[in-house]
């Protein structure tokens, strides 16, 4: 047997169903004193399944605590073997977590809990994210008056999006502080979210309605400060400058906002 042939069987082993070996690979391979081939195989079989389930535990901490650890084993392991780890870098294993977790229960069951994948997949995305050059409020005290109309900016690359239907922070927030579970329940309106990693830490926090269009006003349809302050005058009249300029200078603070060219 080839080299590549027997990595390709000894792949192929390791995501098969079960951790019976193929007994043509099998022959390939000589046990020890105190293990044998099979159960050798068995061992590095169940091993791999073992590190991987190891990953989406701690990428979906929060959807563990949810379903318990016995129906969050059954539910990574059906993923693991319906998406295999494509990548060498186990930092991708969850990517299609969400979609799996939408394909694999009933739409009642698996709407919260893919909400809740999508968010803790954003912290991953966002921690990874390259840091962009956030604007800080010393950049904003050197901006010339006459430039300020004219200001355009665009999110830090670290920034995700995401629109929670379900009380799913609440839930991760439990998590986190080892509280209680508050169980799923449906948002009327829905709450937009925000995470992104400011200063080497990941953060997030929900946006009002009307706070969430001006930023996606400035940042995603190229609104400069003027525009921003055009479109809030028909909420806000003569108070929509004091308004923008509030907001604006939050989204520094918060790190989430860089100057677009």
């Amino acid at each position: 047997m080839r080299l590549i042939d027997w990595q390709r069987a000894f792949e192929a082993h390791l995501l098969a169903d079960t951790g019976a070996a193929d007994s043509g690979f099998a022959a390939t391979l000589l046990g020890g004193p105190t293990l044998d081939v099979d159960t050798g195989l068995a061992i590095y079989h169940n091993a791999y399944l073992s590190r991987l389930q190891d990953v989406l535990r701690h990428d979906f901490a929060a959807i563990r605590y949810w379903l318990g650890d016995d129906e969050f084993a059954a539910l990574s392991q059906a993923y693991i073997r319906r998406y295999p780890s494509a990548h060498y870098n186990l930092r991708w294993l969850g990517e299609r977590f969400a979609r799996f977790i939408l394909e694999h229960l009933t739409a009642e069951q698996s709407a919260p809990l893919a909400e809740l994948a999508r968010l803790e997949w954003a912290f991953t995305l966002a921690f990874d994210a390259p840091a962009g050059e956030a604007l800080s409020l010393d950049h904003m005290a050197q901006l010339a008056p006459e430039d300020w109309p004219g200001l355009r900016v665009s999110l830090v690359p670290s920034v995700q999006q995401l629109t929670c239907r379900f009380n799913t922070l609440s839930i991760w927030r439990a998590n986190k502080d080892e509280s209680d579970f508050p169980g799923s329940q449906a948002l009327d309106p829905t709450q937009a979210c925000l995470v992104w990693r400011h200063q080497n830490l990941c953060r997030y926090r929900s946006l009002e309605p009307a706070e969430a269009h001006a930023l996606m006003g400035m940042a995603a349809s190229g609104w400069n400060f003027s525009e921003l302050c055009i479109e809030l005058a028909v909420t806000y009249g003569e108070g929509a400058p004091l308004q923008a300029a509030t907001w604006l200078k939050q989204w520094i603070q918060d790190g989430l906002l860089e100057r677009r060219a």
